[in-house]
């Protein structure tokens, strides 16, 4: 992009809009409600990935809709997925999809596992979306627009310290055992309700933070926007508003900075929230 999307939005990036929010919600709920076709079956049509994840019928069949959609609805737009590829266009918009965020828990029965859309501009996350098609619940969000859950309009929480609050994280095969034992010492409470869904629990203000050590960027992409618009704060280990580094801590935003040094993660740059 023409302007790293680390660097926070600011004044003259303009908003998502109403319509366009609402658009990237309804790629994502149909998307998502096309999953449901598979969920649950035995005869998933399970193969491996290069790095050892599993893929579905399912995953290819929501994001090829998504695709489809994208394409008669915004034929100028690029569009980078977890299935098909593509790239992310500097300096225009692109929409990046996972179709089955939690694929893993997915192919298990698991009810917890989302669809995710995302679309950035030159400026940085436009609109994130984050469905959750076994639980009928989509939190939609967009730049300057809010983040919402149906007519609720979202925001975190104000617990205002490690102890006693609520932790997610996606696996805890990713920490260093130094960092699980120094959030379990400052007194937070350390769950696995990960993937999406642990980031939807910390918009929706019933976690406190999400911490991802290991993921990808369209795992990541929605969320800088959802957390913003939520009041609370996103960024990587390095403390940057980057949702292609691989890693990511969201959270309340006030205690932000101590779980990003319980995790040997950098301070937020300036003007981060």
């Amino acid at each position: 992009m023409s302007q790293r999307a680390d660097i926070p939005a600011g004044a003259d990036a303009p908003d998502a809009g109403e319509s366009l929010v609402a658009a990237a919600r309804e790629i994502a709920t149909d998307a998502g409600a096309l999953t449901l076709r598979w969920f649950g079956r035995r005869d998933l049509g399970v193969t491996w990935k290069r790095d050892g994840t599993e893929v579905t019928e399912a995953d290819r069949a929501a994001e090829r809709l998504a695709r489809e959609r994208i394409a008669k609805e915004f034929p100028g737009d690029a569009v980078f997925g977890e299935e098909e590829g593509g790239a992310i266009r500097p300096g225009g918009r692109t929409w990046i999809v996972d179709p089955i965020d939690g694929t893993r828990g997915f192919v298990r029965g698991v009810p917890l596992f989302a669809t995710l859309v995302a679309l950035v501009d030159a400026h940085g996350p436009l609109v994130g979306v984050i469905d959750l098609p076994v639980l009928g619940l989509t939190l939609a969000a967009g730049r300057g627009t809010g983040c919402w859950l149906g007519e609720h309009r979202c925001s975190v929480s104000d617990h205002p310290e490690l102890n006693g609050a609520l932790i997610n994280t996606s696996s805890y095969e990713t920490f260093a055992p130094d960092q699980f034992a120094g959030l379990r010492a400052e007194g937070a409470m350390m769950r696995t309700w990960g993937d999406a869904y642990g980031y939807f629990l910390v918009a929706t203000g019933q976690a406190e933070a999400m911490i991802d050590p290991v993921c990808e960027t369209w795992d990541l992409a929605p969320m800088p926007v959802i957390m913003s618009e939520a009041g609370g704060v996103f960024t990587d280990f390095a403390g940057r508003l980057d949702y292609r580094s691989r890693n990511g801590i969201a959270s309340n935003g006030v205690i932000h900075d101590a779980v990003a040094e319980v995790m040997g993660a950098g301070p937020r740059i300036r003007g981060d929230g």
